[in-house]
């Protein structure tokens, strides 16, 4: 799960800063998205409108690099199983609206069900992207405000599975903690006390019968409150705050042994992007702003690390995980497959389709467009830093490469979704 991607994605993008990463003196600059105007104030049945057939993109799966090529249809596979897994521990009376439109979870189930067939029969891209406009009504997000329907008002993020060297025991050399869940923290749904707080979460302390806030980041350093609640140990304290951005990663011990973990709460602070923090300040210029960028400042100016780590008040907290890092509808997302989105506005399990680039990092210090990146995707995870119609997170799984590319990942782009027909 997501953390930035969550609170929760609990996971989850690296969505450390929302800006549009610019080029090197080598790269094709990519469209760019105002990334300082505001996003269109918009409710559930705003944030999606339809997609006429002018405005409708070519749905073929396109990119090399991205785990799940599109010649092969396996992890489109893998999500959907995960999806309908979901959807059938669903009330079958329940529904979902996407935009003005709502949908039951029966009628999903059926939907998807079907496309689940198809994959089965290995269609070529072209027999499947037919199959998909004659069965389903297409909407999309409405993206940015200001932005007109067919054009890219989302801005695409990614995040990763990330590896930090840890011990289950605490050194000299691993003395960073890493923390389960506290007792005695209290989580609220505020969407169950009204309707113009859905989506909203709080958590915090009862003292005195009132709910309190929960310490910040830097009072947590003193506090007691989390004596014996260490799961494991960093060596490295940058390298645990980019693992509680991403939601969930993997610990590699000294003896080689390694471990997953996974989001399990968070401190109920507000999640503060220390990218934009640097950016503000001067010391990163913002159109070089990446996840490299970020870990480079803070390894040449170490004197600084507990003051910008500490502008993000929220802290993660951690548990083991025995198999792959699972997003907020409780099954494991899909390297390729899976976005992050708000779901407070766009519903959870959406089967859509993503348009956008192809980053990688850039001599400059920025990214290069490769081409286009189009997949047909599922909305499987959310996360704190995701907020509004306008955003997306994208997950790219394990590995350097997937951290390179996450890392660069700040793309416009489009967010469309697919409905069953009405009869």
């Amino acid at each position: 799960m997501r953390y930035a991607a969550s609170v929760p994605r609990g996971l989850a993008w690296l969505s450390i800063v929302p800006a549009i990463i610019g080029c090197g003196p080598d790269a094709t600059p990519p469209p760019v998205i105002d990334s300082d105007a505001k996003s269109a104030v918009v409710d559930a049945q705003s944030a999606i409108r339809p997609v006429t057939s002018g405005n409708l993109p070519p749905l073929f799966d396109r990119a090399s690099h991205v785990p799940g090529s599109s010649a092969d249809w396996t992890s489109l596979q893998v999500a959907l199983d995960r999806n309908l897994q979901w959807l059938r521990g669903r009330p079958k009376q329940r529904s979902y609206s996407y935009g003005e439109r709502q949908v039951s979870v029966e009628e999903l189930l059926r939907a998807l069900t079907e496309v689940r067939g198809w994959l089965d029969e290995e269609p070529s891209p072209e027999v499947f992207a037919s199959r998909v406009v004659q069965t389903f009504e297409v909407v999309e997000s409405v993206g940015r405000a200001g932005t007109s329907p067919g054009e890219r008002g989302v801005l695409v993020t990614g995040y990763y599975e990330p590896e930090i060297e840890a011990s289950p025991r605490r050194s000299r050399d691993y003395s960073v903690p890493i923390y389960g869940p506290p007792g005695g923290l209290i989580r609220a749904d505020l969407g169950q006390w009204s309707d113009d707080w859905r989506g909203r979460r709080i958590a915090g302390l009862l003292r005195g019968g009132r709910l309190v806030p929960f310490p910040d980041r830097a009072a947590l350093r003193e506090d007691p409150i989390l004596r014996g609640r260490e799961i494991a140990w960093a060596r490295d304290e940058v390298d645990l705050f980019f693992l509680e951005i991403q939601g969930s990663g993997r610990l590699r011990y000294p003896d080689g042994t390694v471990r997953r973990v996974g989001y399990a709460g968070a401190n109920g602070r507000t999640y503060r992007s220390i990218g934009k923090l640097l950016i503000d300040e001067g010391a990163i210029p913002r159109q070089q702003m990446s996840m490299q960028s970020l870990r480079k400042w803070l390894a040449e100016n170490p004197e600084h690390i507990r003051r910008v780590l500490d502008f993000n008040q929220s802290v993660v907290f951690f548990r083991f995980l025995s198999g792959e890092p699972v997003g907020n509808l409780g099954f494991p997302v899909t390297p390729g497959r899976s976005v992050a989105v708000d779901q407070s506005l766009l519903p959870p399990g959406g089967f859509g389709f993503l348009v956008t680039d192809l980053p990688k990092p850039s001599a400059g210090g920025g990214s290069v467009v490769e081409g286009p990146l189009t997949r047909f995707v599922l909305a499987q995870d959310t996360g704190g830093a995701i907020r509004g119609a306008d955003r997306a997170d994208f997950f790219w799984g394990p590995g350097e490469e997937a951290a390179a590319r996450a890392g660069v990942m700040k793309q416009p782009g489009r967010l469309l979704f697919f409905l069953p027909r009405t009869p």
